[in-house]
């Protein structure tokens, strides 16, 4: 059965990236996509908007206009616009929200599972498989090496104009391993850190260079021994085609907030 998807913010680089893979994969029919009512493109074919050339469909400014003919709608765009997404979609009957938009505030949080009472939604930091696969792993790890005689350090590689430090993976990792040895990220994320490593600590290092799309590691060191667990993105459009998993995955949810953890420990 193909599930045909909606692209809000279809005319950005993700958006566009699951917009042409979405018209690449037979599993999939793209029905629309939303940009913003100041877009000054003068191409306005969806098709043409993404870069994959015409396919018929004219992009809307309006959210009711854009998912009128979708099961569910993919959000690649900015928190303002998430929110009031999934508090527009919150009711509507056999829909479903997929988000990857991060930066949201703890006020936007609550609204987003305010609205995932009468609408499922899936929100993710990234839409990764392998990042969501490493993060159940790592803590699994935290959990099993005592932060007593194990130290936990984070690095991660980005390109040059990459303007968050850490990234936001990054931290994702880390509070991985928080969550594993029971504490918030907060209390032991040493980001700024100078003089001698405190006990419990969970370091992060950043290198900004280059073209890198995204690598990341997680050290767990003892005073005898070492494990690493790593990721490293090859291609922009992993991204992309985890947005299509998660968005097959939601298909037919019951209201609800799920994560791309969700998705991974239901496939293992």
């Amino acid at each position: 059965m193909t599930l045909r998807v909606a692209v809000l913010g279809i005319a950005g680089r993700l958006g566009g990236a699951i917009a042409r893979e979405a018209l690449s994969d037979p599993r999939f029919a793209l029905t629309g996509g939303i940009v913003r009512s100041e877009y000054d493109g003068e191409e306005r074919d969806i098709g043409v908007i993404a870069g994959a050339g015409r396919c018929g469909i004219t992009a809307s400014v309006s959210l009711e206009g854009g998912t009128a003919n979708a099961d569910l709608l993919i959000d690649a765009s900015q928190p303002e616009a998430t929110i009031a997404a999934a508090e527009r979609l919150a009711g509507r009957g056999n829909f479903a929200f997929v988000t990857g938009v991060t930066g949201l505030d703890p006020d936007r949080k609550a609204r987003l599972q305010a609205a995932s009472d009468r609408l499922p939604i899936l929100a993710a930091r990234n839409f990764s498989l392998g990042i969501a696969l490493m993060d159940a792993l790592v803590r699994k790890a935290a959990a099993a090496l005592p932060a007593g005689s194990w130290d936990a350090e984070i690095a991660e590689t980005h390109h040059r104009h990459k303007i968050d430090a850490p990234s936001g993976t990054a931290l994702v990792l880390g509070e991985a391993v928080a969550a594993g040895r029971n504490q918030a990220l907060d209390d032991v994320s040493a980001i700024d850190r100078t003089g001698k490593r405190r006990p419990g600590d969970i370091g992060f290092s950043v290198t900004r260079g280059g073209g890198i799309i995204g690598e990341h590691a997680v050290r767990f060191l003892s005073d005898m021994e070492e494990i690493t667990l790593s990721h490293a993105a090859h291609d922009r459009r992993v991204f992309a085609r985890g947005a299509l998993e998660a968005a097959l995955w939601m298909s037919g949810r019951k209201p609800g907030l799920y994560s791309m953890a969700d998705l991974v420990a239901n496939r293992t």
